[in-house]
């Protein structure tokens, strides 16, 4: 049990334990004057708060609406019209974050809350197609078996085919998540606050120090929550 927990965490305490060595160099040992007052613990655990804000309420929004949406369109009804919606996505996934953000702040203005339903929007995209893809995936074979045994449509969905889509579904989050830290970062230019703060910042005095706190800490939540996601897949998988 112990040695399970262990491989558990390990990965993870490396990358804590790395973002809070940046941290805790970076404060106690500034290069001047102006990153001495840049770099404080105040400020540091208040952009990570907001780039957490930013990332979690646009993620379980964007799930929500994703997987739920995917599933939508995913039906047999809604089929042709799934797979229009399926390559509108393909060609929206193409469209840089920054733009997102830009167009956003010109039609809602500045804030914590523009950033967030900018992020939500650009985070649907993977998790939406995903689901879809992976529903759409499942041998018809196999749902035909299911409906011969006389399952309902419903339990179809949530016993064959969401299962089968699970992994397909999940790596749809993790690409989210990745992409949606690393458009956090652009937060700040319409007010959303988050790392973003410390690199652009850090930009504009032109001082490394900055630059590299906060480009470390995203970059290294990234990585960590990429492992864990991809850890609660692999236990999901082996349970069911």
């Amino acid at each position: 049990m112990l040695h399970k927990l262990w491989k558990w965490l390990f990965i993870p305490l490396i990358m804590i334990g790395i973002a809070a060595a940046v941290v805790i160099y970076t404060v106690n040992n500034p290069t001047d004057s102006i990153v001495a007052r840049m770099l404080t613990y105040e400020r540091v655990f208040r952009v990570i708060r907001e780039h957490m804000g930013l990332l979690l309420v646009s993620m379980i929004a964007a799930t929500i609406v994703g997987v739920g949406g995917g599933i939508m369109i995913s039906r047999p009804k809604l089929y042709r019209v799934g797979r229009v919606i399926e390559n509108v996505v393909n060609v929206g996934q193409t469209v840089p974050s920054l733009a997102i953000l830009a167009l956003f702040y010109t039609v809602l203005g500045l804030g914590f809350n523009v950033a967030v339903f900018a992020l939500f929007l650009y985070s649907i995209l993977p998790i939406l197609r995903n689901t879809f893809a992976g529903i759409d995936g499942v041998e018809s074979n196999i749902i035909e078996a299911a409906r011969g045994m006389g399952m309902s449509p419903y339990r179809v969905l949530t016993k064959i085919e969401l299962p089968i889509a699970f992994p397909i579904i999940v790596a749809g989050i993790r690409t989210a998540v990745v992409i949606n830290i690393g458009a956090a970062t652009l937060a700040t230019f319409i007010g959303g606050g988050g790392l973003g703060d410390l690199i652009v910042t850090g930009l504009s005095v032109h001082r490394d120090m900055i630059i590299v706190a906060g480009a470390t800490i995203a970059a290294l939540t990234a990585i960590l929550l990429d492992y864990l996601i991809g850890r609660v897949e692999e236990l999901v998988v082996k349970w069911a």
